[in-house]
């Protein structure tokens, strides 16, 4: 997928730009307007002769907040709309990728990086073009209607806006080289403090505080240095546009002295520079904005452009019945000489062969490494066999359709993710179509009944991030639960009871096999808790390949 950065506008940002031009050039002119005004009234003449300017220093003062908030408005509701659209268009991109093509990072650090980088991508038309198109249509105005008081005074004040606009692009220059720095020395600060923090008692064990510390004051050292590298390009743009409006404003009065002009004229002359480089002091944010959004683009080209790690390329129907009221018969699942990697030249699983007999139950141990979660990818078509075949009832699953062969597949891991909804849209998830019923129902075959009738709002109640919190063991059991309403025939389990104690351990994994009667269970796992309950336990550290047990 090619993500695109445009800064062409479309026809509602470039009618944002030219409202927001006529608010930054209402600004301009409140400014000259008044400093005319401050100085006729000086002079004493009739009231009668100062109704106009009195008029329209109040319209240009009502004018440019009125401005600014309808440009807000139609800017905002381009960029939202643009944001929808493009979210669809990476996340669709996204899923193919999945897991395999997503790097070493947690699954939240990913979707956390793909939506802040969006953002900064979309936010190009609101915090880059509009501005852009707001300061040069206000500052073509303001010097266009001050040469036709005095042409001299308009030079400079084009001047004024050329150094600005040259300022800008060195700044972009200086901030979009400093971004790749920047970003990896934030990601290793958050890195040395995730294991300074999380390893503490590790480390004070060994002796090891102090070397930590000085990892994380380094990392900071280097943050700080990017930091600054980076600013001096924002700093550029400030000072010159401060320096270059003090020169334009000296020049102006000069122009305006020897053209001997009246003295309110004079002053309109000498504040119009000052109130156009305050409007353009406005492109700093411009600049970072810019910057940030190329190096956003880029990192999710280089994200989403990625060759899948499964190929779509099976178009024949399995002829199994699928549906939320339906509960296939699992298939007769075979592999021979299967071996996988998840990055080219880099075997993760050697060959193993495996049968998985229809209702069966088979516990998959091994080392560290061996490539116990890589066999669980393979059978779930999350990743291609580099070599060996793999048939569903006989038949390649390669040659099947994916999304058919992904349905009858019903994935829970060691870490399963609780969303930030109810508890029925947390079960739902994996089975749009059920009902309350068939929810209610897989909670208490997953031994979750005296917690769900102690909820206060029952299926209503809300989870995750500021809802009624969860156990590990719950969270396992309602990821259970969720593969349980799937209705899905084969279900994988990648170390669902990694994190919990023994007691608890040994009582989900009875509660999955107890649960999951008629269904292929593959069980991954590196704790002896209940294995004695499955069929087969299959060992694939590469010296142990396909080797049952007796």
């Amino acid at each position: 997928m090619t993500v695109s950065l445009s800064l062409r506008p479309t026809p509602r940002v470039l009618l944002s730009g030219l409202v927001g031009a006529g608010a930054v050039a209402s600004g301009i002119a409140l400014t000259a307007t008044s400093g005319w005004l401050i100085v006729r009234a000086s002079e004493g003449p009739q009231i009668l002769l100062l109704l106009t300017a009195i008029v329209a220093v109040r319209a240009f003062g009502m004018a440019r907040p009125a401005l600014r908030y309808l440009e807000r408005l139609l800017s905002h509701d381009a960029a939202l709309a643009d944001l929808a659209r493009r979210r669809e268009q990476v996340y669709a991109a996204l899923v193919p990728l999945t897991p395999a093509r997503l790097g070493r990072r947690a699954r939240s650090d990913v979707l956390g990086g793909v939506v802040d980088d969006l953002s900064d991508v979309v936010d190009v038309q609101v915090r880059v073009t509009v501005p852009l198109l707001s300061a040069a249509g206000a500052a073509a105005l303001a010097v266009g209607l001050t040469a036709l008081v005095s042409p001299a005074a308009a030079l400079v004040l084009l001047g004024l806006v050329l150094v600005v606009a040259v300022a800008c692009i060195a700044a972009w220059v200086v901030e979009t080289a400093g971004q790749d720095a920047l970003l990896a020395a934030r990601a290793d600060v958050l890195r040395v403090g995730d294991l300074a923090t999380r390893q503490a008692a590790e480390l004070a064990a060994v002796g090891g505080t102090a070397t930590a510390l000085g990892w994380v004051d380094a990392a900071h050292v280097r943050l700080r240095r990017a930091v600054r590298r980076q600013s001096r390009g924002r700093a550029l743009v400030a000072a010159v546009t401060l320096g270059a409006t003090g020169l334009a404003t000296l020049g102006s009065a000069l122009v305006a002295a020897g053209a001997g002009l009246s003295a309110p004229v004079t002053a309109l002359l000498v504040v119009v520079p000052v109130a156009t480089g305050d409007a353009l002091g406005g492109l700093v944010d411009t600049v970072r904005a810019l910057a940030r959004a190329q190096a956003a683009r880029d990192r999710l080209g280089a994200l989403t452009s990625q060759p899948p790690a499964v190929a779509d390329r099976g178009t024949r129907a399995s002829g199994i019945p699928l549906g939320p009221q339906t509960a296939p018969a699992p298939p007769t699942i075979r592999l021979r000489g299967v071996s996988a990697e998840w990055h080219e030249g880099s075997t993760a699983l050697a060959p193993v062969d495996l049968d998985l007999a229809p209702g069966s139950r088979t516990a998959i141990v091994g080392s560290n490494g061996s490539g116990k979660s890589t066999l669980l990818a393979v059978l779930a078509r999350q990743l291609d066999p580099a070599e060996g075949s793999y048939t569903l009832d006989g038949v390649d699953a390669t040659a099947l359709d994916l999304e058919e062969v992904r349905s009858l597949v019903a994935v829970v891991d060691d870490e399963p993710h609780i969303f930030a909804t109810t508890l029925r849209d947390n079960l739902r998830v994996a089975a749009p179509d059920a009902d309350d019923e068939a929810v209610e129902d897989a909670l208490r075959a997953a031994r979750l009944g005296p917690w769900l009738d102690a909820l206060p709002l029952g299926l209503d109640t809300r989870l995750g991030a500021g809802g009624h919190g969860v156990s590990g063991g719950e969270r396992a059991r309602i990821a259970l639960a969720r593969a349980l309403v799937s209705r899905r025939p084969v279900v994988l389990l990648d170390e669902p009871v990694a994190h919990l104690d023994h007691v608890t351990a040994v009582a989900v994994t009875q509660d999955v096999l107890a649960t999951t009667r008629g269904r292929t269970v593959v069980l991954v796992s590196h704790r002896p808790e209940g294995l004695a309950e499955f069929d087969d336990v299959i060992d694939v550290t590469p010296a142990n390949h396909a080797r049952p047990r007796e």
